[in-house]
């Protein structure tokens, strides 16, 4: 080294020199910090009033370092992040080994469906009756919604699945409705006969189960939808559960092809086919925080809705013009919904206007009600925007029980009484309207 070099290094920091930034004089302000808390307050709905005691109580310097971050891999703050308690709470709740927190319900269909093998030029089967969002996650990937007719239960009939099944499927998606059950056993061994994947729909039915088994847990993959319109969450969100590492990390790559999900997030892929172009369904901070309590709150919901469902159900008297809804499991429903379907449209139309004028809340949609994405003839997204083949012309029974049923919601929240009177207005109903019948079909198996 000559002796310019020598003289132009020797009191680098680096050499054992001095500093030359010893620190900064500027403090900055948290980039999340009281104002967006005091705004959140004001969203979850408190008065002026409290918010102003709360405000004169806290500043930001009463956060921690630089306050709170609410990306879900920046763990900083806190530790862990809300989006791995809530993960770990659904593992534990559910008995599953894998679970990834999504944006929404939808988030984690599409991610499960590309996981499964979803793609050009590949069929996955659907119910016939279920909200559009199933279809629509089959066709984001490219593939084929295939349409199979479901029975009493208002689930997936297995006795028909088997006539869906081409060369070209790659997986069914029953779908869990309303606080019931689709009858997994029969679709299980249907599946497994054919090598397809199960995806299990269940937005509608967390916290069910299907013979001591929870639902989202038996198939290959679980989806739930966990936001404001279900029976648990504040506002947006969903969940995925898997049984296989792989199934669970080609869904993570579909919920967040940035590789954050990886302990070596840019290296090279370790397996064919972990690796390919995603999207972004991270659930944020904010909704696992809720959802996370919403989660511990599920068992207790659940129970109550049962309990009053039965209690209803348990005195209802057996009509020859009344066929209750199927239940594949009585002890693992929910129960948040009562369906029965009566002969005839111009009896559902008679029967839930008196049943309201009872004060019982019931209600059908019958021939002339409005569109529905629920039945598969009017998700028009998928029937005819996109152009798909969806072979919802070969259901005749979905759409038929969807306009003539007459459904009534059970509030979790009412008392015994509650419940006898509700019970008592349907038979007052029933016994003005239909014909009394010890052999007609039970509402409870």
């Amino acid at each position: 080294m000559d002796t310019l070099t020598q003289s132009n290094t020797a009191d680098l920091a680096v050499n054992g020199g001095p500093k030359t930034v010893t620190g900064f004089e500027g403090i900055g302000e948290p980039k999340i910090g009281v104002e967006e808390y005091l705004a959140l307050g004001k969203r979850f709905g408190f008065t002026p009033e409290a918010i102003e005691r709360v405000a004169a109580t806290i500043s930001n310097d009463d956060l921690q370092g630089d306050g709170p971050n609410f990306g879900t891999y920046a763990t900083s703050f806190p530790k862990p992040s809300s989006g791995s308690q809530y993960e770990a709470k659904a593992r534990e709740l559910f008995g599953s080994p894998y679970a990834l927190g999504t944006s929404s319900g939808t988030g984690a269909l599409h991610s499960a469906m590309i996981a499964c093998g979803a793609k050009p030029g590949k069929e996955v089967i659907v119910a016939s009756v279920g909200f559009m969002a199933t279809a629509a996650a089959v066709a984001l990937t490219g593939a084929t919604p295939v349409f199979c007719d479901i029975d009493e239960s208002m689930q997936l009939d297995p006795t028909k699945l088997e006539a869906c099944i081409t060369p070209n499927t790659v997986a069914v998606a029953p779908t869990h409705h309303w606080g019931q059950l689709a009858d997994m056993d029969p679709i299980l061994e249907i599946a497994a006969r054919h090598g397809l994947k199960v995806i299990e729909d269940c937005a509608q039915s967390p916290g069910a189960q299907y013979k001591g088994r929870y639902v989202g847990t038996i198939g290959d993959i679980g989806c739930f939808s966990i936001s404001a319109y279900k029976i648990i969450g504040g506002g947006e969100g969903g969940l995925l559960l898997a049984k296989d590492e792989k199934l669970f990390d080609r869904a993570n790559q579909l919920a967040e092809c940035g590789g954050l999900w990886r302990e070596n997030r840019f290296s090279q892929a370790r397996y064919d086919g972990e690796l390919f172009i995603g999207t972004n369904y991270r659930m944020s901070e904010l909704e696992s925080t809720v959802d996370t309590v919403q989660l511990g709150k599920l068992e207790g919901i659940v129970t109550r809705y049962r309990n009053n469902y039965l209690r209803i159900v348990s005195q209802l008297e057996k009509f020859s013009e009344i066929v209750p809804q199927k239940v594949n499991d009585v002890e693992g429903l929910i129960g948040y919904q009562l369906r029965f379907f009566p002969q005839t449209h111009e009896l559902s139309a008679e029967l839930s206007k008196a049943l309201q004028a009872e004060g019982v809340p019931a209600g059908t949609r019958g021939l002339n009600g409005r569109a529905d994405w629920h039945v598969c003839s009017e998700m028009f997204p998928v029937t005819t925007t996109l152009g798909v083949v969806t072979r919802y012309d070969q259901c005749p029974v979905g759409p038929d029980l969807y306009r003539r049923e007459i459904s009534m919601g059970v509030n979790q929240w009412w008392t015994e009484a509650d419940c006898d009177a509700v019970a008592a207005g349907l038979n007052k109903v029933f016994n003005a309207y239909c014909t009394p019948d010890e052999n007609a079909k039970p509402w409870l198996p």
